[in-house]
């Protein structure tokens, strides 16, 4: 599945935008076009100084006061009185990595809210009967949303788990809205909404991308993975449909993905099932893993799988409660995920890292069972651990690629910095995001998106979604 919110487009920018901070030619504006191929702000050396930087490196801890050098696209220091380019004035500011999101259905963000309360307009009727209706740019138009509201909040990796490739040019319009943006992502992809069960997805798409797949990554920001559709979905799937799926991603050298024991009381002894297949190892990550018993979380340790859970989206359908104490007591990697709009409308993930902790701490019937920094820690080192690229972000530390962010307190819902962790976890929109850089790359400054135009994306989503609910005689 998959979520997003459409105010952190719309709202207004940061307080501290008409300071005056980022005036440098190194920050300049660049051309936009409709293409999805617009030119990225280029990269260069810069310092934030003087700010409140959490690097979530346990050996490094916070720095008051501290900087932040990048050169290349490469972090170079951080710490105190580090110096090196252009210099950005970090005052007042807190600087952190930016965020990792582990599994996003991107494509269908412009049905943001369509899930009702009926059976027949739930979220699964809803999303196959429309998807069904998507042409390549109806996906492009969705993804692009995404993604400059996914760097809007804060995000500066995504998972786009496209599980509605119609064909190749519709896997083709999804990589090129996440290329347009400029973010770091993997493109997971799937198969078509409608497609029976009973029949294997159609191998082309993601066999042409993987043979071509350096004219499609952006100079390496995108990867490409497997969506798969696993042995279950409304019932089990025959062996013969699943496993040339499986077989071929392993051909290719891909990660799979698969949603696997979502409800915790209905899909039950799933990944049991997946172990004795012989369908589970390292490249998978396994999505929601609600129904899990510990027997079953020790196949998933020995295998060394990672898992992704979205509490918004888990908590909104009814599948229950992640079980994210358990799978970190096993040291299994896991992740944070958005999933998916059309279930719960917003993407802000400090909000879903908020309800992570929350729901923690429920079940548990205790303040102190999940702390906000291990909340934190959730969406940012432990998810890149979960996608497979903690050896290039998810943490501030020499050497690694310069995703992070700077969030801007001086506003009314933060206004105070008490513990900056709790603050952060508790407090932060879309709006309190001043600034955003992927792969050195200034993607946000002041509170403004710089590599699109959020007018544009707004007409071009609103515009694919008429088309389609003319198509589909909704009303």
């Amino acid at each position: 599945m998959c979520e997003i919110c459409r105010r952190g487009f719309i709202g207004g920018a940061a307080a501290w935008s008409a300071t005056g901070l980022f005036s440098s030619p190194l920050m300049a504006q660049t051309p936009r076009g409709d293409s999805g191929s617009t030119r990225l702000p280029a990269r260069g050396e810069f310092t934030i100084a003087n700010a409140y930087v959490m690097t979530m490196e346990r050996d490094f801890g916070d720095f008051a006061g501290g900087s932040v050098h990048v050169r290349d696209g490469e972090i170079v220091a951080v710490g105190r009185g580090v110096s090196g380019g252009e210099t950005i004035d970090g005052s007042g500011m807190i600087v952190m990595p930016g965020l990792v999101e582990t599994h996003w259905h991107m494509w269908n963000t412009i049905f943001r809210s369509f899930a009702g309360d009926k059976q027949e307009d739930g979220y699964f009727p809803t999303v196959a009967r429309f998807g069904q209706q998507m042409t390549p740019d109806d996906i492009f138009q969705s993804t692009r949303l995404s993604a400059a509201e996914a760097i809007n909040s804060g995000m500066t990796f995504v998972h786009s788990w496209c599980h509605n490739v119609r064909s190749t040019a519709h896997a083709e319009a999804d990589i090129r809205a996440l290329t347009g943006a400029g973010i770091r992502a993997r493109h997971s992809c799937g198969w078509p909404q409608g497609l029976p069960d009973t029949q294997s997805a159609d191998q082309a798409p993601i066999e042409m991308l993987a043979k071509n797949w350096s004219s499609y990554s952006n100079e390496g920001l995108i990867s490409l993975g497997m969506g798969w559709r696993g042995q279950f979905r409304a019932g089990p799937i025959k062996a013969e449909v699943y496993q040339p799926e499986f077989d071929n991603a392993r051909k290719l050298g891909l990660p799979i993905t698969v949603h696997v024991a979502a409800a915790a009381h209905r899909a039950v002894n799933q990944v049991e099932l997946l172990y004795k297949s012989k369908l589970i190892g390292k490249d998978v990550q396994l999505v929601h893993a609600l129904a899990v018993t510990p027997a079953e979380l020790d196949m998933i340790e020995e295998t060394g799988a990672s898992i992704s859970t979205s509490p918004g989206s888990e908590l909104r359908i009814g599948y229950g409660f992640p079980l994210i104490s358990e799978i970190l007591a096993k040291r299994i990697p896991v992740g944070i995920s958005i999933d998916t709009s059309a279930l719960t409308g917003s993407s802000n993930m400090f909000g879903i890292l908020k309800l992570a902790r929350d729901s923690e701490n429920a079940r548990a019937e205790s303040e102190f069972k999940l702390t906000a920094r291990r909340a934190l820690e959730l969406g940012t080192i432990e998810g890149a651990r979960a996608m497979g690229i903690e050896d290039k972000v998810g943490s501030l530390k020499p050497g690694k690629r310069a995703d992070l962010i700077m969030i801007s307190p001086n506003a009314l819902n933060m206004a105070v910095v008490t513990d900056p962790a709790h603050l952060v976890l508790e407090a932060t929109t879309p709006e309190n995001v001043d600034t955003v850089v992927v792969d050195g790359r200034i993607l946000k400054r002041g509170g403004k998106l710089l590599a699109v135009d959020t007018t544009e994306v707004i007409a071009g989503a609103r515009t694919a979604l008429a088309g389609i609910r003319e198509r589909t005689k909704w009303r």
